[in-house]
């Protein structure tokens, strides 16, 4: 479905899987536009999530609303867009969000923008929103600069804490590096290699790319990834590929990206056995550092750290300018004095008394708030996660 505006765009809304994939060559050609190094903002990582996150609910029904905006002809900007209808009784309560609403699985969520086309896509987007049926609310993400000041013009926004992201820069040598660090940071690192060494083991990086490896290695990571989730003598960290759903979409999705040369899985290998690992998408010139993942039996030595650092002279070896060691403000990121950078993250609740009391129980539930009228609300909104 296309509909001319008049602001001299047309917006294209796909909201089936042929639809989706059709697109694919648009999204390719604003890749390269953009500079995206996001692995979320793909055109692989959108269809593989389609398949196999949306509509797994009994009781939540959505639709992909993917809206390409085009000037003369040329893509200008993709909004993955998706549409959720709850249902309370025999009320239907309806929002609008990004692409990728999930247990964690999608960790940043942002649109794909031309530069100059910021407000004319924005306006566009919105408007091809409400005139199919204005929804309850409309939760926004990454809306940065004049996206962001269009979407307010067209009505209020609510801005939420916005998430941040750590970008490392890289120089061309570790060393380099290395003697920029705060001096807590080189005792972890000396620590990590010192403790090994001790007891006569050396530690080393394996990456693996593609083929069945590739397919031994998530496995090995989803082992791992839940080990790490099970301890609680130290920060917490879930298990995000708990799910049947969430442990297939990362096996389809590095086997969709493997081919084309970038996924790395980043195995720490001691006298033969993995001990840590991590994942990473190589997109463009920058390294993006997904989930991780450790045998508990090994965390006195710092194999996480050492993962990290091994990882680190990989990507500056490789020729990587960057490496994006993704959203959260724990230390494990910040004490690398990376460059911080925040995602906006807004919302926009339609002016009524229904869709102000549906958004704020939304708001709790998913605060998880513990009043007792909420717990089966709280329960629901856990389970379908959006």
């Amino acid at each position: 479905m296309s509909a001319k505006t008049s602001l001299g765009v047309t917006v294209e809304v796909a909201s089936s899987l042929e639809a989706l994939q059709a697109l694919q060559g648009d999204y390719e050609h604003l890749q390269e536009l953009t500079g995206n190094t996001l692995p979320f903002a793909l055109h692989a990582w959108h269809l593989c999530w389609c398949r196999h996150f949306l509509n797994i609910h009994r009781h939540i029904g959505m639709q992909m609303l993917i809206h390409a905006v085009r000037h003369d002809g040329k893509c200008v900007a993709i909004v993955p867009l998706m549409r959720t209808h709850r249902f309370f009784g025999p009320v239907r309560i309806t929002s609008i969000d990004l692409l990728g609403a999930d247990p964690g699985v999608t960790e940043i969520r942002v649109p794909l923008v031309a530069k100059g086309y910021e407000r004319r896509a924005a306006k566009a987007v919105y408007e091809s929103i409400v005139s199919g049926g204005e929804p309850h609310w409309i939760q926004w993400a990454g809306i940065t600069g004049d996206f962001g000041g269009a979407l307010a013009d067209q009505a209020p926004l609510r801005w939420q804490t916005p998430l941040t992201d750590y970008i490392l820069d890289l120089p061309p040598r570790w060393e380099d590096m290395r003697a920029q660090l705060k001096r807590n940071i080189r005792e972890s690192i000396r620590h990590g290699y010192n403790s090994l060494k001790r007891e006569g083991l050396h530690p080393e990086l394996r990456v693996v790319q593609n083929g069945p490896e590739l397919t031994a290695a998530l496995e090995r990571f989803l082992q791992l990834h839940a080990l790490r989730a099970l301890r609680d003598d130290t920060v917490q960290h879930p298990d995000v590929f708990a799910s049947r759903a969430a442990r297939s979409f990362l096996h389809e999705i590095c086997e969709q990206l493997a081919p084309r040369g970038l996924v790395r899985v980043f195995e720490l290998r001691v006298c033969g056995t993995v001990v840590a690992t991590r994942i990473g998408f190589v997109i463009g010139k920058g390294l993006y550092m997904y989930y991780s993942g450790y045998d508990p039996a090994w965390s006195r030595y710092g194999v996480m750290t050492t993962t990290v650092v091994e990882t680190i002279k990989y990507a500056i070896a490789s020729g990587l300018t960057e490496i994006n060691l993704s959203p959260g403000t724990d230390v494990s990121k910040t004490r690398w004095a990376p460059r911080m950078i925040q995602y906006p993250q807004a919302v926009q609740v339609s002016p009524s008394l229904v869709s102000e009391m549906a958004w704020e129980m939304y708001r709790r539930a998913r605060a998880n708030d513990r009043q007792a009228p909420l717990m089966g609300l709280s329960r629901l909104i856990k389970r379908a996660w959006v």
